[in-house]
């Protein structure tokens, strides 16, 4: 999937979305991206918050610690 593809894919998405806190979370997160710099929000966290973090990422590689994107869609 190419740029032009992802970009019109976010706009379909984001058109699509009536639940307006999310769209400022996606908004606030993106933007966050835009102007942030690199390693500046892990700079914030604690060290119990970073092994959650940790923790999160390792569970993760595991299939069944997964929700399918078709669940999280429809619960929003």
């Amino acid at each position: 999937m190419g740029t032009l593809e992802l970009k019109s894919d976010l706009h379909k998405i984001l058109d699509s979305i009536e639940n307006e806190q999310l769209l400022r979370t996606v908004y606030d997160f993106l933007k966050q991206r835009e102007t942030g710099k690199e390693g500046q929000i892990w700079n914030t966290l604690n060290e119990e918050q970073k092994n959650e973090v940790y923790l999160s990422y390792e569970e993760s590689q595991d299939d069944k610690n997964l929700i399918a994107w078709e669940t999280v869609k429809a619960k929003y």
